[in-house]
């Protein structure tokens, strides 16, 4: 049985975690397969917001196993308040959630080397969400890493400590005032280890290839987006992690022949959160409009995003790298009362109109062309069929499934899993 993959196709924040929650139903296996706590997955139903950020978007379905695949990195403290939270539900976790032994650990001293690296950057700084992610994904590539597995043995501790030395060392190395008090922070790690290790650990991959051979239904869950992959994404100012397809492959030991459909999510609009270029950034009565009535702030940080229209120049770029097969229109509603929208079909690239994401996307060198078209005053949030959506929102759907030539399966309008309408 084909492996589906659910991915986001902007700068993250598209709705991952409300569309996987939506999906699950037709699923067996909820799989994560890259990133880690800096991914904020919000699901709403029964009046209750939820926020994931390292446990698959599965987790409240009584049918779904959920596995945290070995691209993943897993701060176990962060891991822990999650679980914590989940309590009251009755969930069976120990069940219902799998963690790849190969998935690798997000220590104390890797958050610090975050905060130490970002606060030497200066005026450069990338935006870090500082979860000490990218310093695991560096000890990972560099072969110094420890792995959910490495739990299992009794020199555990003994490899902690060496790895926790060096990073200490590093940390002196960037020269900034970094305040911690190393034992306190220690205390909380070991302590929730201890509740980790009382999780089912597996062979994630031998997992995999058993429920495949036995024809159950596999979803592969995305964090961040596909503008933020460190090969493909607005480097530097990306994550540490392959977001597209690619990666599901490689975090869950997917074999290529054997991905199904690649289910693509964006906004109707376009956000970012951090640092980068954003080509179709508002700075206006529009974009503040956009961040009030959409929400906009980041579900791991709480910063405000940055706001601006629909940039299909990046949106096709994700859809071909990524191969998608299908498209998933998230936040419709918010763009409900603007009388005209616009939407990005070119770049003014050095000088030439070009139709590609070129090498840098600055605003040095990039201007957006704009295609206008009319908005919608409808309210979208009590719809529930298609063929109650205004004619100028069909009219904007039909316009992207031309220009991207995928068609878009689901309009979202509104938060809660309930508000999902189907194409």
């Amino acid at each position: 049985m084909a492996v589906d993959l659910l991915l986001g196709l902007q700068w993250g924040d598209e709705g991952k975690g409300k569309i996987v929650d939506v999906l699950t139903k037709n699923y067996d296996i909820i799989a994560r397969f890259q990133g880690g706590p800096n991914a904020g997955h919000t699901l709403e139903f029964d009046g209750i917001k939820h926020v994931l950020h390292t446990i698959p978007s599965g987790i409240f379905h009584e049918t779904a196993v959920n596995i945290v695949g070995n691209g993943v990195v897993i701060d176990p403290v962060i891991f822990k308040k999650e679980l914590d939270n989940l309590k009251k539900f009755n969930l069976d976790i120990k069940s219902k959630l799998f963690i790849s032994r190969k998935a690798h650990l997000i220590l104390p001293t890797h958050r610090l080397l975050d905060a130490a690296s970002e606060t030497s950057k200066g005026k450069a700084k990338i935006g870090s969400t500082l979860k000490g992610i990218g310093p695991t994904y560096m000890d990972k590539t560099g072969r110094n890493g420890m792995r959910v597995g490495d739990l299992e043995f009794s020199d555990w501790k003994e490899k902690y400590r060496a790895l926790a030395n060096k990073h200490e060392a590093m940390i002196s190395f960037y020269n900034v005032e970094i305040q911690y008090d190393l034992k306190e922070l220690e205390a909380d790690f070991f302590k929730a280890v201890e509740e980790l290790k009382k999780l089912t650990f597996i062979d994630s991959e031998e997992y995999i290839f058993n429920a495949q051979r036995e024809g159950k239904k596999i979803l592969a869950e995305g964090a961040q987006g596909s503008l933020l992959d460190i090969d493909f994404g607005t480097y530097p100012f990306v994550t540490s992690s392959n977001t597209t397809a690619a990666g599901a492959c490689t975090g869950l030991g997917v074999a290529p022949n054997k991905i199904g459909g690649v289910l693509g999510i964006f906004k109707a609009y376009t956000t970012r959160v951090g640092s980068g270029p954003f080509p179709t950034e508002l700075f206006d009565a529009d974009g503040e409009t956009m961040a009030k009535v959409g929400n906009e702030f980041g579900a791991t940080t709480g910063r405000p995003r940055r706001c601006g229209w629909l940039d299909l120049i990046a949106l096709k770029y994700a859809v071909e790298i990524n191969g998608v097969t299908e498209l998933m229109m998230m936040k419709a509603d918010v763009l409900s009362g603007f009388e005209t929208l616009k939407v990005c079909t070119a770049y003014n690239y050095k000088g030439k109109q070009i139709k590609h994401l070129p090498y840098s996307i600055e605003p040095e060198y990039v201007t957006p062309v704009y295609t206008e078209m009319k908005g919608w005053a409808k309210d979208l949030t009590t719809l529930s069929k298609s063929e109650e959506l205004p004619d100028t929102l069909i009219d904007y759907i039909k316009f992207l499934e031309k220009e991207l030539e995928v068609p878009i399966k689901i309009v979202s309008v509104g938060p809660d899993r309930t508000q999902t309408i189907y194409r």
